[in-house]
């Protein structure tokens, strides 16, 4: 789960869980700082760790969590290599891991977690995150035409193709990808801005400053609602 700060990652994350909680029975590690939702069990059993109080790092209290073998950890935000390289383990390992980032789109978000390993073992790093990954959901937040905010997310789901681009270093080729498989439930932030925008839900102005590619974005609702005035 990715965004700038005051996106609103927190509060997807713990919608997520909520929705967990209602669905399945799992157990659940989370780790965060502060915590901002309190969660009762209902479906889950669900532990709740505050960084300072409970712990002193993310990757200390994530190494701790998979001690207790839960079924799903949630690190409130990969700071460090350590956590990073922790999180990437407990994924190989068979534990779902959800975690937040502060990038903008999806393939900065694979950049961030490769660059920040050694030259050396960003090669062995990169198969790795291939292999685990399942999505990333890059999230911004917009004013309500008619009042308050709504969000916009990019959605990355991690099928065959993704997975060789990331493996072959093609990270910038991941949103063509997108772009083409909507059918499976992807789509980049502009497609998503851009359906906004032609619903009036948001004004184009809020869009473009949303946008990594503005001019993009503009052609893209053009070519939908053909609002030449653009």
């Amino acid at each position: 789960m990715t965004g700038p700060t005051g996106s609103g990652k927190s509060t997807t994350m713990a919608a997520m869980l909520d929705y967990l909680n209602e669905n399945d029975r799992r157990s659940v590690i989370t780790i965060e700082d502060p915590i901002e939702f309190l969660h009762c069990d209902k479906k889950c059993i669900i532990m709740q760790r505050d960084l300072g109080d409970d712990t002193h790092s993310f990757n200390a209290a994530l190494t701790h969590a998979l001690r207790h073998d839960p079924d799903v950890i949630i690190v409130g935000e990969m700071l460090d290599l350590d956590t990073i390289g922790t999180a990437i383990m407990a994924a190989e390992t068979g534990h779902s891991v959800m975690a937040t980032l502060h990038t903008t789109d999806t393939p900065q978000t694979i950049d961030r977690i490769i660059d920040v390993f050694p030259h050396g073992q960003q090669r062995q790093i990169r198969l790795q995150v291939s292999q685990v990954i399942e999505a990333i959901l890059s999230q911004a937040l917009l004013p309500h035409i008619g009042g308050g905010r709504i969000a916009a997310f990019e959605i990355m789901l991690a099928n065959s193709a993704v997975r060789n681009l990331i493996r072959e270093e093609k990270i910038f080729e991941l949103p063509s990808i997108m772009q083409l498989s909507s059918k499976d439930g992807m789509q980049t932030l502009n497609q998503a801005l851009a359906d906004l925008v032609i619903k009036r839900i948001v004004t184009i102005e809020e869009a473009v400053t949303k946008s990594s590619n503005p001019e993009r974005l503009k052609k893209l609702v053009q070519s939908v609602s053909g609002a030449s005035r653009l």
